[in-house]
């Protein structure tokens, strides 16, 4: 690759007409071009409300989209990326984790209080990374134009006021009224702020592009500023999206449910087996949806008393036992999920219900959890240990991932595995609990399907169960690869030449 000599602009932002116009994705995909282009890349966002999380290798706790960014920069993910991630819980109020650590638990109007505190940490990780990069990729929140937020928020033109960002302004036009939206939202933001802004992009758009034409020319009239771009709704690039979910994805012959909990976190988790071709996974939101599914999931949650008995109210909870004691069902809990499973959930510290409360848990598993103020969170790295049963036949297997829990579980089954924590120097310790017959699994470990040797094997004991013949595994894209393709199908949408002439962008030099 060629030396690096940057001498344009330390940062570029993203920002949106709205939520879930693809600010993330293409956030990812202009790190993933302008690293291809010589340039050391790191992403930002200050501000990220999501219940997908991830573990950076010290420990600290980030948004998921981040990571992504990170990996499709080809840099490590650090907290810095992130500093304050917002995760939702029960009662209108939410987490708030700071420099990967959680930080207070604040309802919406108690969190905006805080955001002059918060400002100077954000304002410290982006002159930071500006002064270690080339070029940082700033990503906004929600839309520019909340203006009854103006004086509170930290994430969108605040932040590009002081990186003196130019900003690229996305709508999306599959959701209908994209013209107006782009327009509107110049309208609505000040003068100096819209003075950030140097281009337009329109995503997710199929159909003919001459017939949006006409309109691209009347918008750039009314706005004086280029449309950089036309971008096309992206089908078979697999990457991580914020609080994504697909509710039934594939038609295989292996069904898969997992358990749509009202705070379902870490959904990521199964975007894997989406991908499976012989694999039909589903969300299941009611003990009628169930069905006879070969696997049961039950993942994490960030409230998982609550959605316990958010179970228990609507019939699911009935429906999972009676389909792993009666039925042979196998059943698999991750984090919360694995909590739930358990004989008992004690709260001592009132950290997830009423002070000093107890809640039983669904009986599958001999295990009783305690929730503790303190968060758990490691990557971690070990290898699957039942000995029975459908998970005994997977014995074995090498999985890694990541623990995000403030439980801690106490067991008289066996382990499910044996893990080692990323920086111990001890040696392995147990991680979950496996019942008597190895039907039931839980583990505290998020991102086990990441591993295609495991997920495969997995798989074909699910198909060897009904009988059916091995399939041959997946050609699922690996990462790197899925981050190419999204960062030619970007290139070749966007005017490039032109967006690093409005940005101010230098190209590298040698």
């Amino acid at each position: 690759m060629r030396k690096a000599v940057f001498r344009g602009n330390k940062a570029i932002m993203v920002q949106g007409t709205g939520s879930g116009v693809g600010k993330s994705i293409l956030a990812a995909a202009l790190c993933r071009i302008l690293h291809e282009d010589g340039l050391r890349v790191a992403p930002f966002k200050s501000q990220n409300m999501s219940l997908n999380s991830f573990v950076t290798r010290d420990g600290g706790e980030m948004g998921r989209a981040q990571v992504v960014q990170a990996q499709a920069a080809g840099v490590e993910p650090q907290v810095a990326m992130n500093p304050v991630l917002i995760k939702p819980e029960r009662d209108a109020r939410s987490q708030v984790v700071v420099m990967g650590r959680p930080w207070k638990t604040l309802s919406a109007a108690d969190y905006y209080r805080h955001t002059p505190t918060l400002w100077s940490t954000v304002a410290w990780c982006l002159d930071s990374l500006m002064s270690s990069y080339d070029v940082v990729v700033i990503e906004g929140a929600g839309s520019s134009a909340e203006i009854n937020l103006r004086r509170f928020e930290i994430v969108n033109m605040r932040v590009a006021t002081h990186a003196r960002a130019p900003v690229l302004l996305v709508g999306d036009i599959d959701k209908g009224g994209v013209f107006a939206s782009l327009f509107g939202t110049l309208k609505l933001i000040e003068a100096p702020e819209r003075r950030l802004v140097k281009g337009l992009i329109i995503n997710k758009f199929r159909g003919d592009i001459a017939i949006l034409k006409p309109g691209v020319d009347t918008l750039e009239g009314l706005t004086r500023r280029p449309v950089l771009g036309v971008v096309p709704y992206m089908h078979d690039i697999m990457i991580n999206e914020e609080d994504s979910i697909h509710h039934i994805s594939g038609h295989g012959q292996v069904d898969i449910a997992v358990i749509h909990l009202p705070r379902i976190s870490n959904s990521t988790d199964f975007e894997p087996l989406q991908q499976e071709a012989g694999v039909r996974l589903r969300y299941v939101g009611r003990s009628s949806e169930l069905g006879t599914p070969d696997l049961i999931i039950l993942p994490g949650t960030k409230s998982t008393v609550a959605d316990l008995l958010h179970l228990r109210e609507n019939g699911l909870a009935g429906a999972i036992t009676k389909a792993a004691r009666r039925e042979g069902t196998p059943v698999l809990g991750i984090c919360g999920g694995f909590q739930m499973l358990g004989q008992d959930l004690a709260d001592p510290h009132g950290v997830e219900s009423q002070k000093g409360s107890s809640c039983p848990g669904l009986g599958l598993l001999s295990v009783r959890t305690v929730f503790e103020t303190a968060k758990s969170t490691h990557q971690a790295k070990g290898e699957l240990v039942a000995s029975r049963g459908l998970w005994g036949r997977l014995k074995g297997y090498v999985v890694e991932g990541y623990e995000i829990h403030m439980g801690h579980t106490t067991d008289e089954a066996p382990p499910a595995l044996q893990v080692r924590r990323h920086g111990e120097r001890q040696g392995f310790h147990p991680d979950g609990a496996v019942d008597a017959r190895g039907k039931v699994m839980g583990t505290y470990l998020h991102g086990i399907f990441d591993q295609p040797g495991f997920r495969h094997a997995l798989i074909q004991e699910l198909r060897r169960r009904k009988g059916l013949p091995p399939e041959p595994q997946s050609d699922i894209p690996a990462n790197e690869e899925n981050y190419r393709r999204l960062a030619a199908v970007v290139r070749e949408s966007l005017d490039m030449s032109l967006l690093y002439e409005v940005c101010g962008l230098s190209r590298p030099k040698g």
